[in-house]
């Protein structure tokens, strides 16, 4: 099993490790790729609980943390979340981890006193926070050697209400995207996506 190390300055301009030595944090970068077919192995549960920690050292707008996580194992509730769906690779999938939002917050109003009471509001950054969870959980998936596709799910009603149903989501809670993941079943390759026309210096 691979493990995320750190990049080091030698380690970033050096050639790519062997099999046997931990992935770098830019390796695991550069090699994240979206896989869509898995075999049976299941995954454990710890590797689970390391993606999930992952996640949750995402970034968050003023510290909100407004994700939650369900993780789907049982095949009955999978089979629901990908019923009549674009993405039949979440049933096939050994696990599946749904991300979501709370779209709300409590929080005291701007220049309110700081004994003011908190009130419930729009939380406007919870989809910039959920996909940086997103992204944190499909590299801890790259770096346990494992594969993963994030396939959308917000804003579209007609993914966002089969999967309310499926998971019987409270209200204010939004799902965000659903991953699937398991051990890839084909070898793939990541994309290059480098683009230097897409880079533009002190102005456009």
């Amino acid at each position: 099993m691979a493990a995320i190390a750190v990049c080091s300055a030698a380690s970033c301009g050096g050639p790519q490790n062997d099999q046997n030595s931990p992935k770098s944090a830019i390796d695991v970068i550069m090699s994240r790729k979206s896989v869509r077919s898995y075999t049976e192995e299941p995954v454990s549960d710890a590797q689970i609980q390391t993606i999930l920690k992952a996640a949750m050292a995402a970034p968050s707008g003023m510290n909100v943390q407004p994700w939650r996580f369900v993780v789907v194992k049982d095949q009955a509730v999978k089979d629901a979340l990908c019923k009549d769906s674009f993405n039949k690779m979440i049933g096939q999938a050994p696990v599946v981890i749904v991300v979501c939002g709370e779209t709300t917050v409590l929080r005291r109003p701007r220049g309110a006193a700081e004994d003011a009471e908190p009130v419930a509001m729009d939380n406007g950054n919870w989809t910039a926070d959920c996909a940086a969870a997103t992204e944190n959980l499909l590299l801890a998936v790259e770096a346990l050697d494992l594969g993963a596709v994030w396939t959308a799910c917000y804003p579209y009603e007609d993914r966002m209400k089969p999967t309310r149903e499926a998971l019987n989501l409270p209200e204010g809670i939004t799902p965000y995207c659903i991953v699937p993941i398991g051990h890839p079943a084909a070898q793939e390759a990541p994309k290059d996506k480098w683009k230097e026309e897409n880079i533009h210096y002190e102005r456009w």
